[in-house]
């Protein structure tokens, strides 16, 4: 995936924590912020995930949609949308999340493999145009990813 290019729509077979499902074309005119995880994932529980949630008190909804896309590419019988949910609740997620689409051909889900992610955690920005600005696998520090979505929202919406 190139940055500056379109992002690739979300591809998934479920929501949590929101009242209907969301497409990137509908957040057209916010940056996104999607966050890849896995919840057995260390990195995601420790860094990733909490990071999300600071970053979805911070900016305002009408201006950064922060989702969450669980993306499960291992241990697929432990990591079920029932197991998702209670994980939601326990670490107390409140931004939508979405569940990745398996893929047809092999462990990589749909929308991991149609950004062409390392692996989680994957923090993902996209700009007000819907064009995919930065991925970063691994861990991200807070103050890059601030200024990282700071920068996007400096921008000119039509530019």
């Amino acid at each position: 995936m190139t940055t500056g290019s379109e992002a690739p729509e979300l591809d998934v077979v479920q929501w949590f924590n929101t009242d209907e499902p969301l497409s990137l074309a509908r957040l057209r005119g916010r940056v996104v912020v999607l966050h890849a995880f896995q919840m057995l994932c260390p990195g995601c529980v420790h860094y990733g995930i909490p990071q999300a949630q600071r970053i979805a008190a911070l900016f305002s909804s009408d201006h950064v949609a922060v989702i969450g896309l669980h993306t499960v590419f291992e241990h697929h019988a432990a990591m079920t949308p029932v197991s998702l949910q209670a994980f939601l609740h326990e670490y107390r997620v409140t931004f939508p999340v979405a569940v990745d689409r398996p893929g047809t051909e092999g462990p990589i889900p749909r929308t991991m493999a149609a950004y062409g992610m390392k692996g989680t955690p994957t923090l993902v920005l996209i700009d007000r145009l819907g064009r995919l600005r930065k991925q970063a696998f691994g861990k991200e520090e807070d103050l890059q990813a601030g200024a990282d979505i700071a920068t996007l929202l400096s921008e000119r919406p039509d530019a």
